[in-house]
């Protein structure tokens, strides 16, 4: 059988706090994307989603793409890059036009998208997405295609992410500095809620919990769009500098008992199971100190890490519960919070999440991609499947639209003949 054709390439890049990965993918003539190469390293300049080290940085993405283009056998240039940092904002603008009950044409759009891009105040930011996500016809009904239908009034809503200027120049400088064309920065949660959300979920509505090294990103999906969306500076990477700080020990061992013996539920036998803390030879591993006051000959119980896992995620849920809040996530508890990001890979995570958040909660791993290893299926990875997924369908963005000379306007008598000529041209 023969191997689908690849038509198209397509390369994201997730810049994160505590890793850099990147991801070739190609879209076949059969409409699938499947994976071609992937790449990681650590991420050694960036800081709660910003970039803390220029060079460093680079490297890093330098490094990163080499290697997927070594797995993919392909060199590329163009890239879709993630952007998590605690600076986006997230609005939805509504434009409306009079259409006097007469049938909505391409210049109709066109010009109703046009107002829409004239009417966003940036207010000091920088436009990231201005993305027309629903028509309206009348101002209540809902539709994906107003083209040929009648309407008195024909609205846009146009959901827009802000980000502050300097970040984003920043990360588009280290992206370029490895010799890469950057297609478009990409807000995390719109990526991430590409490869974790179902459309209907997104309709339903649902909360959207990026737990990541740096930021935790609470958005909001209602209505098929993004509503709502803060951050929080506080991610995975605190709770692995409480666990170095508690027992005595450097980041990396932390970091290693919390992958291997973290969880977010405490039971009974972790009382009695022991970790080891110490090196082999007895002393301790951070020169200088001792190995915490919460250790006993270089071991600790399963308890006392978990125990201070827990302090940590009761204040971060605590603010995800007054983020939730305060985007009026309060309506009943059928609405879903699906979890995803490096954090939400800890085991327990989801049964604690539920308790503390009193909503069903779910864990959201990537989809829609073929030939995903296994290695980069989990949660910590979803960011950069929704990239390639964003980079696949590369949809309408009102910044790139050409300024539109003319005003929208009610129609006259000469328009309104005109207008039933073309109808008339068109079988209408």
């Amino acid at each position: 059988m023969a191997q689908p054709k690849v038509e198209k390439l397509i390369t994201a890049i997730d810049i994160g706090s505590w890793k850099v990965s990147a991801l070739i993918a190609g879209r076949t003539d059969t409409g699938e994307l499947a994976i071609l190469g992937t790449g990681q390293r650590e991420s050694r300049g960036v800081r709660r989603g910003f970039i803390a080290d220029m060079e460093r940085t680079e490297l890093a993405v330098r490094e990163t793409v080499e290697q997927a283009e070594r797995v993919a056998g392909t060199n590329i240039e163009d890239v879709w890059v993630s952007f998590s940092g605690g600076s986006l904002v997230s609005d939805v603008v509504t434009v409306e036009r009079d259409m006097g009950g007469y049938r909505v044409e391409q210049p109709d759009i066109d010009d109703l998208l046009a107002t829409g891009q004239q009417g966003i105040d940036p207010d000091g930011r920088v436009v990231l997405h201005a993305q027309p996500t629903c028509f309206t016809i009348n101002g209540r009904v809902p539709v994906k295609k107003p083209l040929g239908m009648h309407a008195d009034l024909l609205g846009v809503d146009i959901h827009v992410v802000l980000a502050d200027g300097a970040p984003l120049a920043n990360l588009d400088l280290c992206v370029r500095g490895a010799y890469l064309n950057v297609n478009s920065i990409v807000a995390s949660p719109i990526a991430t809620g590409l490869a974790c959300l179902s459309e209907e979920e997104r309709d339903l509505g649902v909360a959207l919990v990026e737990l990541g090294a740096g930021v935790t990103n609470v958005s909001l999906y209602a209505g098929g769009m993004l509503v709502g969306l803060h951050s929080i500076p506080i991610g995975a990477s605190d709770i692995t500098d409480d666990i170095a700080s508690a027992f005595g020990i450097r980041r990396s061992q932390a970091e290693r008992i919390k992958c291997f013996y973290g969880s977010a539920m405490q039971n009974r036998r972790d009382f009695r199971e022991m970790i080891e803390i110490a090196s082999p030879h007895g002393e301790a591993l951070v020169a200088g100190q001792s190995a915490g006051p919460n250790a006993e000959g270089g071991k600790i119980t399963r308890a006392a890490l978990v125990g201070v896992i827990c302090e940590r995620l009761n204040q971060l849920m605590a603010e995800v519960n007054t983020a939730l809040a305060g985007m009026g996530f309060n309506s009943p508890t059928g609405r879903q919070v699906v979890l995803t990001g490096g954090g939400a890979e800890m085991k327990g995570i989801a049964d604690y999440a539920q308790g503390a958040l009193g909503r069903a909660v779910r864990i959201g791993r990537p989809r829609g991609l073929a030939a995903l290893p296994e290695a980069h299926s989990g949660p910590a990875f979803a960011t950069l499947a929704g990239l390639a997924l964003y980079g696949a369908t590369n949809p309408v963005d009102l910044r790139t639209m050409a300024p539109a000379p003319q005003t929208v306007h009610r129609l006259g008598a000469p328009q309104w003949w005109q207008r039933m000529v073309r109808a008339m041209r068109t079988n209408y």
